[in-house]
């Protein structure tokens, strides 16, 4: 077996791409999406039916209206033909400027499920992505009690984990590459750390061992991948969300692929529960954190933005 065979019979294997020929190459069992994925795809030719598609849903409406719907039904028309090919969930994303309105989030993840609901698709096989702020954890504890199941992303701190697990949520995205990134520039270095001392990877295995210990049940899901050597240091995860270039070196690999993580002996779980301002202040403790939850956020803004302009243009708004 391949490499990427090996991983999938330890790791629920996602895409992490918009674009349907990838993912039914490599055939993961979910996929995910956000902005600037959704952006990428909508920019090639062969996706256009599905933005014509998704403009026509809206046509009764017109202006700034007609464009926030189309938005709407832009990424929820990549999910359902991301959906015919996989057997398992999809990612989308709740708008990255509600990441600090809690009411709002809530309000746009019901949009998604309902327009997914028109299809006919179940919300068993929907996850709505959320930043993982506090507001957005918030958001995603009520939800997940009206049986909507959450994927929070932009995950770079245990304090994040933990306030996710302890709301229930269904499903974490911790970043390894985006934390790796940061200590790169923060070291001056060009040179990708060994794994053993990569604090991207680190950081999913202090949350993997965390989560297993105290019997949390939500899962674990690495992103956010520089290089093929953090894919494997990670092997054994509950899933990980690996982009084409990488499942395509997996894919490649004859090699053998060793098991770096397994669940260990439960204790019980910790009666100490995390407050908004343990929260806040163990992530201002961390300027890693702090400056790249705040910079994803942005990124993910300004290419929903981008998202909108294409959106305006095909309307000749």
């Amino acid at each position: 077996m391949n490499k990427l065979e090996q991983l999938k019979k330890m790791t629920k294997v996602v895409a992490d791409t918009g674009d349907f020929a990838q993912i039914e190459q490599y055939q993961p069992v979910d996929a995910t999406t956000n902005p600037s994925l959704l952006l990428n795809a909508a920019k090639m030719s062969e996706y256009a039916y599905v933005i014509d598609k998704a403009l026509a849903k809206s046509k009764h409406l017109s202006g700034r209206l007609r464009v926030e719907e189309a938005m709407l039904d832009l990424a929820v028309g990549f999910g359902v033909e991301i959906l015919k090919i996989i057997p398992g969930r999809i990612s989308t994303e709740v708008d990255a400027r509600l990441s600090f309105d809690k009411e709002a989030t809530i309000e746009y993840a019901q949009k998604l499920v309902a327009k997914y609901a028109e299809y006919g698709i179940d919300k068993s096989r929907v996850l709505i992505k959320v930043a993982s702020t506090w507001e957005g954890i918030k958001a995603a504890e009520v939800l997940e009690q009206k049986g909507i199941n959450c994927n929070l992303t932009l995950m770079f701190n245990i304090v994040q984990a933990i306030a996710c697990a302890q709301a229930k949520v269904f499903l974490i995205s911790p970043f390894v590459g985006r934390i790796t990134d940061w200590y790169m520039k923060e070291q001056a270095t060009v040179n990708f750390p060994d794994v053993s001392e990569d604090n991207g990877v680190l950081s999913v295995k202090e949350i993997y061992k965390h989560y297993k210990l105290h019997g949390y049940k939500t899962i674990i899901m690495g992103a956010s991948f520089r290089h093929i050597a953090q894919v494997e240091a990670l092997a054994g995860c509950d899933a990980l969300t690996i982009a084409p270039s990488l499942l395509q070196q997996l894919q490649q690999d004859n090699g053998e692929l060793i098991r770096h993580l397994s669940p260990v002996e439960l204790a019980k779980e910790s009666d100490y529960k995390i407050s908004e301002g343990d929260f806040r202040w163990m992530m201002n403790e961390s300027p890693m954190a702090t400056e790249k939850l705040a910079e994803g956020i942005r990124k993910f803004a300004i290419d929903t933005v981008k998202l909108e302009k294409l959106i305006e243009n095909k309307l000749g708004l």
